[in-house]
């Protein structure tokens, strides 16, 4: 199976010499009953999505389906990725309320699935998993029906700190790859490839149910690389994988190097369920949190 996926002709498109997206990223703008009313209580509450701050593409097909995706410890990352749109620099000190008040959001938006990331912390000694764990026990609290992804950071492979996620138990547990291994340092910076692995290893060693993963493309891996990763990923026992193209942020985040195509994306996503991955979401407009309620079947 190996060599078939190795030689199987796809196809990209060079994105230094494409003046505009292809349009297969071009999507229409959200809409819907379900939606006006989400939108309409998050700028009512001034409520804080990722969703909405990050611009996502999917947002009006995910809030309809009763799923949100929340950011807690502040907005400023300890951490300087290349491809991500957050903004760096020393953050501010914990709000030990915020628990509490992304608990009452996900309860005013009426969430069925909600999804919580955090930027990274790497200057907090418990790397900030002690307000992941609070902050799970209060969406239990508040929203018993509600069932949860956490999209945690590596925590520097502190497995202190990574066993209050497992102890608060939510449905899933997700740590992103981001990308293949030799571009990791470039895109990445500070995190590690095998690090990550062995964290979503270890994950799984301690009982966890669902374990999730995601990698972007388009920043200049080959297809080899992309089936090596995915090799990497179910060596480790994950559960649901998700592939996406990167798009640039800003002129200052690292260039878009190709726009993978349609058919592309589906060999991936073929080549996932052959190796037994439990859920597979490959697409251009796929994203961590997309179709998350789904990966609970």
């Amino acid at each position: 199976m190996a060599q078939s996926q190795a030689t199987s002709t796809l196809t990209s498109i060079d994105a230094t010499t494409t003046k505009s997206k292809p349009k297969w990223l071009r999507v229409k703008l959200p809409t819907g009953k379900k939606y006006k009313e989400l939108r309409g209580v998050v700028d009512k509450y001034k409520l804080n999505t990722i969703c909405t701050s990050g611009s996502c593409p999917n947002m009006g097909e995910c809030w309809s389906e009763g799923t949100a995706t929340f950011m807690i410890l502040g907005n400023t990352c300890t951490r300087s990725c290349g491809f991500c749109g957050v903004k760096t620099g020393r953050p501010e000190t914990v709000d030990w309320s915020e628990p509490e008040k992304v608990a009452r959001s996900i309860h005013l938006m009426k969430i069925k699935h909600a999804v919580i990331t955090s930027v990274d912390r790497d200057d907090l000694a418990d790397g900030g998993s002690i307000i992941w764990a609070e902050t799970i026990d209060a969406i239990r609290r508040l929203n018993p029906e509600t069932t949860l992804e956490t999209l945690i950071p590596d925590f520097m492979g502190k497995k202190r700190n990574i066993d209050r996620i497992i102890e608060a138990a939510p449905e899933v547990v997700s740590h992103n790859m981001e990308t293949v291994r030799r571009l990791t340092r470039e895109v990445r910076i500070q995190a590690k490839y095998d690090q990550s692995l062995e964290v979503l290893r270890y994950l799984k060693e301690q009982g966890v149910r669902r374990t999730k993963s995601g990698i972007m493309l388009g920043l200049g891996e080959t297809q080899e690389e992309v089936i090596e990763t995915m090799h990497d990923l179910k060596k480790v026992g994950l559960d649901v994988l998700t592939i996406g193209q990167y798009l640039q942020p800003s002129k200052k985040h690292l260039p878009v190097k190709t726009f993978i195509t349609p058919d592309q994306f589906q060999n991936y996503e073929k080549i996932g369920k052959e190796l037994g991955f439990r859920h597979v979401e490959s697409s251009s407009l796929v994203r961590s949190s997309y179709k998350a309620q789904k990966h609970m079947e």
